[in-house]
């Protein structure tokens, strides 16, 4: 990610801060239209889920400008998403989620340079966490 981008991503989510309750319903009500059999991986009372996304935003999209420092923390995010059921395939699926919330929350904010901003955000962030879940493939010995 760029300078630019980072510094996009950190500006768009500071105006979703303020509506992050609503913001939080939208994302799950979405995911759970698109991806029906995720849900039985969420508890029925999504109250504090809703506070964890949003909380784990915030960290993520403070910690940009060093990722070294939130790696840790997405690592073990993603070992505890294995234990829930999550796959690999789902991670492109909240991905999309995420974006379509985040162009519903923002509105006219929501830019071409925004979008592209919180796509390789999300991309660099989810292919690290897969990668530490999932295991990279080990290269072949020479």
């Amino acid at each position: 990610m760029t300078p630019e981008q980072i510094n996009l991503v950190q500006q768009s989510f500071a105006k979703v801060a303020p509506i992050s309750e609503a913001a939080a319903v939208l994302f799950y009500d979405r995911l759970f239209e698109v991806a029906p059999s995720v849900k039985a991986m969420f508890p029925a009372d999504m109250t504090e889920q809703r506070k964890k996304l949003m909380a784990t935003l915030a960290v993520v999209v403070n910690g940009l400008t060093n990722l070294d420092s939130i790696l840790p923390a997405a690592s073990a995010l993603a070992q505890r998403h294995v234990a829930y059921g999550a796959k690999p395939e789902h991670y492109p699926v909240v991905g999309s989620t995420l974006l379509w919330t985040l162009e519903k929350g923002l509105g006219d904010a929501w830019t071409p340079d925004v979008a592209a901003a919180w796509t390789a955000a999300y991309g660099v962030l989810s292919n690290f966490m897969i990668s530490k879940a999932y295991g990279a493939r080990p290269q072949a010995a020479e």
